[in-house]
């Protein structure tokens, strides 16, 4: 610590101005940020629909199994929107279409499909390493990257609650039966995302053929370690409650229409822009009045520019006169 600094914090004064000021910390009201991987028929997308109709009444399923999700349609109300083609920046408009609607969850099942299937991250590295970089991976990992973290960024800064489900590799296991025999068992390996993701989530799961949820990860203590045999609405209800322990925040939707809004100045901008930063909420998906996707940074940015032209131009024509 600088000498000055470490001085007055002995002295229990006034710590000198600098651009890195503390605050006490407050546990505030959020959205879910749930991930449940696990391998095929392990009941990932109905443990999903279970935990989403814990949080809100108003759910859309983004789709990339082929439909899927409407075999649930007899057991629970839910949109759907079914893509085949998965782009990393397909999916940062599909969550802006779907906060401009509304929706009070959006299940993304599968997010792997993004990874690793048609237009996903992998075939974007490869396909910008052909490209620009004459096959050099390196190169199209560097080109790419900007368009995961746009998709990282409008996951975690969705206005509503955000569950995602994502496969996982099989493999097979020896175990001893009660017979004393050797029998194969099933069993579900990583999921099929780059590795670290979990760190975006609140709350992990993965979940075997038993359908039972293992919480590998949980900033929710009363579920840290948790093993769920068929989770039902009561586990969705345990995160909601946790949720919603604590300070009431301004909703991100508010924030979205501030940024909207046709008499907002200059200066509401910046004050707004300061609050979005602060809450890390740039990658936020939106859509602009006209209905053109965009981010909730990007949007602030975009409006001020346009201002700061208009008044440059004004300058400019009460000069010439």
């Amino acid at each position: 610590m600088p000498q000055g600094i470490q001085a007055a914090a002995n002295a229990g004064g006034p710590t000198p101005h600098t651009r890195f000021q503390f605050a006490p910390a407050t546990k505030e009201q959020s959205k879910a940020r749930v991930a449940l991987d696990g391998p095929s028929g392990s009941g990932k997308t109905y443990t999903a629909l279970t935990i989403a109709t814990a949080l809100g009444s108003r759910i859309a399923v983004i789709d990339t199994e082929r439909g899927s999700a409407r075999k649930y349609a007899n057991e629970f109300a839910f949109d759907v929107l079914e893509l085949a083609y998965f782009s990393p920046d397909d999916l940062v408009e599909a969550l802006a279409a779907a906060g401009a609607a509304g929706y009070d969850v959006v299940i993304v099942d599968s997010l792997s499909h993004f990874w690793s299937g048609s237009g996903g991250m992998l075939e974007q590295v490869d396909h910008a390493a052909k490209k620009g970089f004459g096959g050099n991976s390196f190169g199209g990992w560097k080109e790419a990257r900007p368009m995961e973290r746009r998709m990282v960024d409008a996951l975690v800064s969705y206005p509503g609650h955000v569950i995602v489900t994502m496969r996982a590799k099989t493999d097979y296991v020896l175990e001893t039966n009660d017979r004393g025999r050797q029998v194969p068992r099933k069993v579900g390996m990583k999921p099929e995302q780059r590795e670290g993701l979990e760190y975006e989530f609140d709350i992990v799961g993965s979940m075997d053929w038993e359908n039972t949820l293992v919480v590998t990860k949980s900033r929710a203590r009363t579920l840290t370690g948790a093993v769920v045999r068929q989770p039902g609405i009561e586990f969705g209800q345990q995160i909601k409650a946790w949720l919603e322990d604590g300070t009431a925040v301004e909703p991100v939707e508010d924030l979205i229409t501030e940024a909207n809004r046709e008499d907002a100045t200059f200066e509401d901008l910046g004050a707004l822009m300061r609050k979005v930063r602060a809450r890390r909420l740039e990658g936020a998906p939106m859509l602009t009045p006209e209905g053109a996707p965009t981010t909730l940074g990007e949007r602030i940015q975009e409006r001020g520019k346009q201002m700061r032209k208009a008044a440059q131009g004004g300058d400019t024509e009460r000069n010439a006169a």
